[in-house]
């Protein structure tokens, strides 16, 4: 029996989509700052290729409007949802990978607490409600 999605659900991924704008649009704009902030960027080795960054920006705004447009109906967007969750768990299976092996700075796992940590709970969550709105179906 579907049950009816709760608010919270709605809301958290309005939030996360203006996050993810917000985040995307900065990183775009401002493509070494974030390197900068977390100490990952040493301030006499310029950032390589900052272009790149930029376009991981330009991913995770896109990813916000994915999650705006989820928020209206988080049960049946569910998809979104999922690939949003599995790239806020690579990414910092990534990350960690990085400073295991000495490529990354340990100071650069502070990003990925309001990137991706803080979204784990609720977005798993909203897939559970999902699937049991849906039942078995795909």
């Amino acid at each position: 029996m579907p049950t009816a999605t709760p608010r919270w659900m709605s809301a958290v991924l309005a939030l996360a989509g203006v996050y993810n704008l917000a985040w995307g649009t900065w990183t775009i704009l401002f493509p070494t700052a974030s390197f900068a902030l977390s100490g990952m960027q040493v301030a006499d080795k310029p950032l390589h290729y900052p272009q790149l960054w930029q376009c991981v920006g330009m991913v995770v705004g896109v990813y916000g409007v994915g999650y705006l447009l989820a928020a209206r109906d988080p049960a049946r967007h569910w998809p979104v949802v999922l690939v949003g969750l599995l790239g806020k768990v690579f990414g910092p299976v990534g990350l960690a990978f990085g400073v295991l092996t000495e490529e990354s700075p340990p100071a650069g796992l502070i990003t990925i607490i309001p990137n991706d940590l803080v979204w784990w709970v609720p977005f798993a969550l909203i897939l559970r409600h999902a699937h049991r709105v849906n039942g078995e179906r795909p």
